[in-house]
C-alpha cells in the first residue's frame, strides 16, 4: 500500500530506523490496513471504534501483550505521521491505553552459562573465529545486533579500546572494549575476515560478513547464536537481545553505575535502564547473607 511504504520511506531515510524495525513496522501496519479492509473502511476513515475493534480481533488470535502493543505503537505513530502531513486531523488510537506489557524481567544468563557458550565455539575455521569474535563483542559492549550487522571496519578503535557505534535514529556513541574482545577481533580480522571477503566480488567495509562473503545480516546473526546454544547441554533461548540484557545485569550486579550503564546501551531515557536494576537469585542471596546479622550461625 502506497501510503504505508510512504511512511517507512519516512522511518529508513529521515528517522535511520534499523531495517529490522522498519520490517516489524510493516508488518504490524500491513495487518491493521488488511483488518480494515475486511470492514470495507479506508485506512484514513479509521475511528476510535475500529481501533478497539482490532484490539478484540487481536485478543482473539491469542497474540501476546507486547505484540499487541506493538502494533498499536507502530498504528498510532503512522497515523501521527500523516496528521503532520495533512492528511488526517484526527489520531484514532489516540483515546486507546496501550496494552499493559506486564512485569516480566528481561532474561539474561548466568556467568557460567556464557562461559559455556565461549566453550562451545569451535574456532579452528574462518567461520569460527568470526563466531567467536562475534559473541565476546556482543557480551562485552551490549549492543544491538542492528547495531552489529551495521559495523565498519573504521568504527574499531583499536589503539584506545573504544568502539564508535550508530544507535536508533543515527544517534552516535563510543563503547569501551576490553582485552578479550579485542583479541578475539584482532584474530578474526587477521585471520578469517580476509579468506571470507574473498568469496565475493563485491567489496564491503563492513566488519561481519557470512560465508558468502558479504555483509551479515541480523538474522544470520540470530542462527549462528541459536547453533551455539545446540551444541551446549543448556536449555537456553539466546537472541542477540538476550546477550544485551546478560550484559547489563552483569555490570550492575558487580557494581556499575545504572547511568554508566545507560550510556553504554545507547539508552534515551534511564527509565529504560532501570528494569536492569533486578539481580540474579544468587547474587540476592550472596547480599543478604553478607549484610544481615542473622543471616547464618557463622556469624
Amino acid at each position: 500500500m502506497e501510503v504505508i511504504d510512504q511512511y517507512l520511506s519516512y522511518l529508513r531515510y529521515e528517522k535511520h530506523y534499523s531495517e529490522h524495525t522498519i520490517s516489524s513496522y510493516k508488518k504490524d501496519l500491513h495487518h491493521w490496513n488488511e483488518f480494515l479492509g475486511t470492514h470495507n473502511k479506508p485506512v484514513f476513515e479509521a475511528t476510535y471504534k475500529d481501533v478497539r475493534l482490532f484490539l478484540n480481533h487481536c485478543h482473539h488470535q491469542k497474540l501476546a501483550r507486547t505484540t499487541v502493543g506493538r502494533k498499536m505503537s507502530a498504528i498510532k505513530m503512522f497515523y501521527r505521521f500523516h496528521i503532520g502531513e495533512g492528511v488526517m486531523q484526527v489520531n484514532p488510537v489516540t483515546l486507546v491505553k496501550g496494552a499493559k506489557r506486564g512485569s516480566s524481567l528481561p532474561k539474561f544468563l548466568y556467568e557460567q552459562e556464557m562461559e559455556a557458550l565461549f566453550e562451545a565455539v569451535d574456532k579452528e575455521d574462518a567461520l569460527g573465529i568470526r563466531n567467536y569474535a562475534l559473541l565476546e563483542l556482543l557480551y562485552a559492549t551490549g549492543i544491538r545486533v542492528a547495531e552489529c550487522c551495521e559495523l565498519e571496519l573504521s568504527d574499531f578503535d583499536f589503539e584506545r579500546g573504544m568502539l564508535r557505534v550508530f544507535g536508533k535514529g543515527g544517534k552516535m556513541r563510543y563503547v569501551p572494549i576490553g582485552e578479550f574482545v579485542m583479541e578475539a577481533m584482532r584474530r578474526y580480522l587477521l585471520e578469517a575476515r580476509e579468506a571470507l571477503a574473498k568469496k565475493s566480488k563485491i567489496k564491503t567495509e563492513m566488519i561481519f560478513l557470512n560465508n558468502r562473503g558479504t555483509a551479515l545480516t541480523d538474522r544470520g546473526v540470530r542462527d549462528i547464536l541459536k547453533r551455539l546454544t545446540e551444541k551446549t547441554a543448556q536449555n537456553i533461548k539466546l537472541s542477540p537481545h538476550v546477550i544485551r540484557h546478560t550484559f547489563a545485569t552483569h555490570l550492575l550486579n558487580n557494581g556499575a553505575d545504572l547511568r554508566a550503564v545507560q550510556e553504554l546501551l545507547g539508552h534515551a531515557f534511564l527509565s529504560s535502564t532501570q528494569i536492569y536494576t533486578h539481580v540474579s537469585k544468587d547474587r540476592l542471596k550472596e547480599i543478604y547473607d553478607m549484610a544481615h546479622p542473622r543471616a547464618n550461625r557463622a556469624k
